[in-house]
């Protein structure tokens, strides 16, 4: 299973609306790739806006942590403030950690043939 893991939290709905919606179209083009996908964003999105749920890292981690250790690798969607995302930050911390394969993949229109391995050291 693919983590997908993207920036989200942003003071401007309109940024984390566009957000969901570029992890959502990535979810979709590696799910018709023949990938099964978990993305906490997705997930995450409606229960925020729709149900209160904190956006805030630090009430995310412990769900996601489950998450990307039963996933195979995480795959970071490359979007503008990724690389600030205290999340992402995490998301990528954790997997390094697990011993997880970290790739990056720029948005749309999402294709593994457009998905790089992270340089190792």
């Amino acid at each position: 299973m693919i983590y997908l893991a993207a920036p989200y939290s942003h003071p401007s709905p309109t940024v984390r609306r566009q957000r969901y919606w570029e992890a959502c179209r990535a979810a979709a083009g590696l799910l018709r790739a023949g990938h099964a996908v978990f993305s906490p964003l997705q997930q995450g999105h409606p229960l925020v806006e729709d149900h209160g749920v904190p956006m805030d890292w630090a009430w995310w981690a412990l769900a996601c942590m489950e998450y990307l250790t039963r996933s195979d690798e995480i795959i970071v969607l490359t979007l503008n403030g990724w690389s600030e995302s205290v999340g992402v930050t995490a998301e990528i911390g954790i997997a390094r950690t697990l011993g997880k394969p970290v790739r990056y993949l720029a948005p749309s229109p999402p294709s593994l043939a457009r998905v790089t391995p992270e340089a190792r050291p």
